[in-house]
């Protein structure tokens, strides 16, 4: 990880919501919520929420490193159209050794729609690749 990266260091991400970032077209193909509203879903806000908190700590990366997301703690509160455009507003307030501690909140112009907390582990992708190819092997998907 490069020098620099401080507590309090923020992003901001927008994202304008799609008719398949709804909660009717959540695993559309199993047709799971096929009377729910066209709400966006809360799998997407959490995507999107994590998506903000990698744009805090992703100019700090170096060659062959990135984040992969190891808890979420977010309340999901109003409802979001499609066609709205959703800020999401993240600010890093915890650094141990490879994990980073995020408060995070999403609004969509009208309303807050979500808000919490969330960490990150740093990893090494060379290594994370040969974990998931051992892996792979264990559970028997070698093509």
């Amino acid at each position: 990880m490069k020098d620099g990266l401080k507590i309090g260091a923020r992003a901001e991400h927008r994202f304008t919501v799609a008719e398949r970032h709804t909660v009717r077209a959540l695993f559309s193909e199993e047709a799971a919520f096929p009377a729910m509203p066209a709400v966006f879903a809360t799998a997407y806000m959490t995507g999107l929420m994590e998506w903000g908190c990698v744009e805090v700590i992703r100019p700090y990366y170096e060659d062959g490193e990135d984040s992969l997301g190891i808890h979420v703690d977010f309340s999901h509160v109003a409802p979001t159209l499609p066609g709205q455009v959703v800020t999401v507003t993240a600010e890093l307030t915890e650094i141990d050794g490879r994990r980073f501690g995020f408060r995070v909140s999403a609004h969509d112009g009208i309303d807050l729609i979500g808000e919490g907390r969330h960490q990150r582990a740093l990893i090494d992708t060379e290594k994370f690749a040969n974990r998931l190819a051992a892996k792979r092997a264990a559970a028997g998907l070698e093509g």
